[in-house]
C-alpha cells in the first residue's frame, strides 16, 4: 500500500471547485498585485492569530528577512536562534546583515527554552527568534518576558505553527500573538499551504505594521514616492485567492491531524526504541508533523520506503553542522540535545486525507520492523 509523507492532490479534491473558482476570479479581474483579496486575506489572518495586523509577503523567508532589515543589523550584532529548524530561520538573520547564535532545545518538544536563550544573551544580542517546531508553541509566557526584561525584540517563527495555540494563565495565547512581530509560511506543504510561496508577518504595532506595508513595496505607500530604501516582497492576489478559499477547512483540517497524531501516540505508546512527540502541557498542537525519536532510524526509514511508505528528516544536518556557518559556531558550546534529535528523529504521514487504512499500514509496519530488528 502506498503512503506518501503528504498527499496535496487529495486535498485538492476536496476543495477544487473553491479554488478554482477563486483563481478564476483573480484572473478575470486582472489584479495580480496586492489588491482586495490581500487585504481580506491579510485581516483573516491576523484575527485567527491574535493580532492587530497581517502583512502579506512573498514568503515566508521575507516574512523573517523584512523586520530583521528593519534593525539595521551589522556583522557584530547577534541574533539567537535555534540550530534545530529550516535554514530560513538562520539564514534570514545573515542576510539581514547579522550574526545567529545558535542554542540548543528542550530534547522533548524540540522547541528552544528560555534557560538556553538567556544564557546565550551578549550586550550584542540585537533579537531573539523563537521558533514553534513542528506545529506546537514553545514556552513564549517564559520567553516574552525574557526578551522583555533585557529589552531585546522577539519574532515568533510560526511557519509551522498557523492556528496553533497555548493556554497561559487561563487564555489562549495564537502562535505569532505574542512577539515584537510573528511570521507565517505558506508554503505549499503547510498546513495553509498556497500554490506557490507566499507569506505574512503578524505584529501587534500599527505602526510597525505601516512601515513593514511600505517595506515590502520597495519603501513607499505610493507609487513612485519612497520613505527608505525598501524591497520588492509582495503576496500576490492569486495566492491570497487560493489561500482564502483553503482557510475555511483550515480548523477542520488541523483536528484531523490531532486525531491521527493520538491513534498513532496510542498504538506506538510502548515499543522499545521509539518515542512518540511529546506535547508540551497546555499546548494545542496542529501537527504540521508528526515526529517521532526512532533507535535505528535510517534502517527504520528505509524498512518503511520498502513498504511503500514516505517519510521525512526533519533536520538530520542541524544548522550548527552546516559549512555555511563554519565560522560562526566556531568556538560555541556544544548543542547536545539538538545533535541527539537530528540522529533520532523522523516524520511520519500525518495528513488530514490519510485514511485508517493507510495509517494502520504505517504502525503494522513500525511494530514489525521493531519486533524482528
Amino acid at each position: 500500500m502506498n503512503v506518501p509523507l503528504l498527499d496535496l492532490t487529495a486535498q485538492y479534491r476536496t476543495i477544487k471547485d473553491d479554488v478554482l473558482t477563486a483563481m478564476i476570479s483573480v484572473a478575470e479581474s486582472q489584479r495580480f498585485i496586492l489588491g482586495e483579496e490581500v487585504q481580506t486575506f491579510e485581516r483573516a489572518i491576523a484575527a485567527l492569530s491574535g493580532s492587530k495586523k497581517g502583512i502579506g509577503v512573498a514568503s515566508g523567508t521575507d516574512a523573517l528577512l523584512l523586520p530583521l532589515k528593519l534593525l539595521e543589523l551589522r556583522p557584530d550584532d547577534e541574533v539567537i536562534v535555534p540550530s534545530f529548524t529550516f535554514f530560513a530561520s538562520a539564514g534570514a538573520v545573515v542576510n539581514a546583515g547579522g550574526t545567529p547564535v545558535f542554542v540548543d532545545i528542550d530534547p522533548g518538544t524540540f522547541n528552544v527554552t528560555a534557560e538556553a536563550v538567556e544564557a546565550a544573551i551578549t550586550p550584542r544580542t540585537r533579537a531573539i527568534i523563537v521558533v514553534h517546531l513542528f506545529g506546537q508553541m514553545a514556552r513564549i509566557e517564559k520567553l516574552a518576558p525574557l526578551a522583555e526584561r533585557h529589552g531585546i525584540p522577539l519574532i515568533e517563527d510560526a511557519a509551522q505553527a498557523i492556528g496553533a495555540r497555548r493556554r497561559i494563565d487561563g487564555e489562549w495565547r495564537m502562535a505569532g500573538e505574542t512577539g515584537w512581530v510573528g511570521t507565517l509560511s505558506f508554503f505549499p506543504t503547510k498546513n495553509l499551504g498556497g500554490y506557490g510561496d507566499g507569506g505574512m508577518i503578524l505584529t501587534q504595532d500599527e505602526g510597525l505594521a505601516d512601515r513593514l506595508a511600505r517595506y515590502r513595496r520597495h519603501g513607499g505607500a505610493k507609487d513612485y514616492h519612497h520613505d527608505e530604501v525598501g524591497t520588492n516582497s509582495r503576496l500576490d492576489a492569486l495566492q491570497a485567492a487560493v489561500l482564502l478559499a483553503k482557510l475555511p477547512s483550515l480548523a477542520s483540517w488541523s483536528a484531523a491531524r490531532r486525531e491521527r497524531a493520538g491513534r498513532y501516540s496510542a498504538s506506538l505508546a510502548g515499543i522499545p526504541g521509539l518515542t512518540p512527540p511529546v506535547v508540551d502541557e497546555g499546548n494545542e498542537h496542529i501537527f504540521h508533523q508528526y515526529t517521532i525519536r526512532a533507535v535505528r532510524r535510517d534502517t527504520l526509514r528505509a524498512f518503511l520506503a520498502d513498504r511503500e511508505i514516505g517519510t521525512g528528516l526533519y533536520y538530520q544536518v542541524p544548522l550548527h553542522r552546516q559549512p555555511c556557518f563554519a565560522g560562526i559556531v566556531e568556538g560555541r558550546p556544544p548543542l547536545v540535545a539538538t545533535d541527539q534529535a537530528a540522529g533520532e528523529v523522523l516524520s511520519l504521514p500525518v495528513y488530514p486525507e490519510l485514511t485508517d487504512a493507510q495509517q494502520d499500514w504505517v504502525i503494522e509496519s513500525i511494530r514489525t520492523f521493531y519486533a524482528h530488528h
